[in-house]
């Protein structure tokens, strides 16, 4: 088992990956099963600092979540309003208010991460 420490910079961070990918298959609550899982974690906490993901667009979200449901822009007018009001909505002409990210989260399932960082 190697030492882990933080990881300060990309060289650093390629050493982690390459140790990672080294010991990947290493058993839980053994030596190199400590040292991957300590890996990952200073690996998470540097790509979080270093290599953030930005939140997805929610209105991206919810056109995914459409098309992998089959769903038409009709579908969701039960439970977000108007034909038009759905048609703006979807077109970003209207703004998605606290009501409309309840229903989207409630009853689409969308993630209030996703809807509150919009």
């Amino acid at each position: 088992m190697k030492n882990v420490a933080i990881i300060k910079n990309e060289r650093q961070y390629t050493a982690a990956l390459k140790r990672a990918d080294e010991i990947f298959a290493a058993r839980p609550n053994t030596p190199h099963g400590d040292e991957l899982a300590l890996l990952l974690l200073v690996i998470k906490d540097y790509e979080n600092k270093r290599h953030a993901v930005p939140m997805p667009d929610p209105i991206a979200v919810l056109k995914l979540k459409m098309q992998e449901e089959g769903w038409s822009n009709k579908d969701l007018v039960p439970l977000l309003g108007s034909k038009s009001y759905v048609s703006q909505l979807l077109s970003k002409r209207k703004p998605l208010t606290a009501e409309v990210m309840r229903v989207m989260h409630r009853k689409l399932g969308i993630s209030a991460q996703i809807l509150l960082a919009a």
